[in-house]
């Protein structure tokens, strides 16, 4: 374990009994929320970040939950001590939404009314919603106003509505690899990895837990579709290139000829599958068609950008499709029109979506730049 780690983490789980009424009209009676923290709450609660997680992240975004487990946390590259998001600094606080399945209220926990798991019966979460259940975490925590809020990707989505839903409740808004709206493609590829997992046998209409099953078949070829447009040709091929896992080309042996990047995709969607709810990947994905910054405003992002109070950073990478930089450029425009502080930078990298997960100097250096900047401006 570093130095620069963060250490032993153990999770926490918040329970509010109270309802929770969702954008779509639909409520919980009750929810809980699995939470980790990292470094020390400063004496007048001015140093907390608050870390929004993508699709298919969860709490734990640093350190390690016991002296043998082999892989950290989902950004420990860029939370720990001396990192972008320093625990020396900041007091980091990062959870599992509602609708995930790592502890958090969602369709793999139990639906008080029936005694069975929510299942597909769980209301699906807009991103205001999941901004609101944390605003609630929030006072639970006793914070007032969040240093900064962080995201990469649907996290970025919910940074921005925290900008425009609770503008007094941030300083800093930093949005990584993310977009406004999504795409007509995005859409599509989502709804092919959902096409997949209910076509499972073992789906049965979203109640395979009751059945003891897990679509597993449909949920890793959801994972190895969404999983290639998060790379990119390049990153694909200095990993993989055409070389073969098994087999050869000579005569008769065609058919036992394995590539490596097939090879690699099914340990992927099958590592994926073991970990992951189905149910929890249908809602994400929806919930990520659905979100539209400026749609209540419009559709003018200006309008909806001049809500908010806080600066902004906004990274992009310059090999990532699936969020192309152009998306980030539309942000920043928003905000250079709507008169907000904000700074860009555009990080060459050749890892495709991914790249906001994975060290690189640039991206290091200026994100660190500007978590100084916001640490500055909490100790004046």
């Amino acid at each position: 374990m570093s130095s620069n780690s963060v250490g032993i983490v153990s999770p926490e789980t918040f329970r509010f009994d109270q309802a929770l009424v969702f954008a779509s009209g639909r409520s919980l009676p009750n929810f809980e929320l699995v939470v980790e923290t990292y470094g020390e709450l400063n004496s007048d609660k001015s140093n907390a970040v608050l870390i929004c997680h993508a699709l298919s992240g969860n709490h734990h975004a640093a350190g390690f939950h016991h002296k043998d487990e082999r892989k950290a946390g989902w950004w420990d590259a860029y939370i720990g001590p001396g990192k972008p998001i320093d625990t020396d600094q900041f007091f980091v606080v990062s959870l599992n939404n509602l609708g995930g399945c790592h502890g958090s209220t969602g369709p793999n926990t139990i639906n008080p009314e029936t005694g069975k798991p929510w299942g597909p019966d769980f209301p699906t979460p807009r991103v205001r919603d999941w901004v609101q259940s944390q605003k609630i975490l929030m006072d639970r925590l006793g914070i007032e106003q969040w240093a900064a809020v962080i995201g990469g990707s649907l996290g970025g989505m919910q940074a921005m509505r925290w900008a425009l839903d609770y503008p007094d409740k941030l300083r800093h808004c930093i949005v990584i690899a993310s977009s406004l709206k999504l795409t007509a493609q995005n859409i599509a590829f989502n709804e092919i990895a959902r096409r997949a997992i209910v076509s499972d046998y073992n789906f049965k209409d979203g109640r395979y837990l009751e059945h003891q099953l897990i679509p597993k078949q449909g949920l890793a070829l959801a994972r190895m579709v969404g999983h290639v447009t998060y790379l990119s040709d390049d990153a694909m091929a200095d990993k993989f290139g055409r070389d073969l896992h098994n087999g050869s080309f000579q005569q008769g042996e065609e058919s036992k000829v394995e590539f490596q990047v097939q090879s690699y995709l099914r340990y992927q969607g099958d590592a994926f599958s073991e970990s992951f709810d189905a149910n929890t990947y249908i809602l994400m994905t929806k919930s990520l068609d659905y979100f539209d910054l400026a749609r209540e405003y419009n559709d003018d992002p200006v309008s909806a950008f001049k809500n908010a109070r806080c600066g902004f950073m906004v990274f992009s990478f310059t090999s990532d499709w699936r969020f192309a930089p152009q998306r980030s450029r539309e942000i920043v425009d928003a905000l250079v029109a709507a008169r907000k502080s904000v700074s860009y930078a555009e990080i060459e990298s050749k890892y495709g979506h991914d790249a906001f997960l994975l060290p690189n100097q640039r991206y290091q250096d200026a994100f660190r730049a500007y978590m100084n900047r916001v640490a500055k401006q909490e100790q004046s």
